[in-house]
């Protein structure tokens, strides 16, 4: 009975480590099969902005940038805070 609580208790510690060993191999197979010479690097520009140099990322494989908000189309936020303060004493 004592055996059979062992081997029932190692079960999942035994399938949890053959899963993991499985993924490890595939992630390493997988690496090995991107066919990437060039990992890429960062480069900082003089305006600040980091860009990626090299790699295998081809830009034309990338979704746009989603339209930043335009200065012009913004309004100013309004509280009736400022007129609080314009008629205090």
């Amino acid at each position: 009975m004592a055996v059979g609580a062992r081997v029932a208790g190692a079960l999942p510690l035994a399938g949890a480590t053959l899963a993991a060993v499985t993924l490890a191999g595939v992630a390493v197979f997988t690496v090995q099969q991107a066919g990437c010479a060039d990992p890429g690097r960062y480069v900082q520009r003089d305006d600040g902005q980091v860009e990626l140099v090299g790699s295998c990322v081809d830009p034309e494989h990338l979704p746009p940038a989603p339209p930043g908000p335009d200065s012009d189309e913004v309004a100013p936020a309004l509280n009736n805070l400022g007129k609080k303060v314009d008629q205090a004493p």
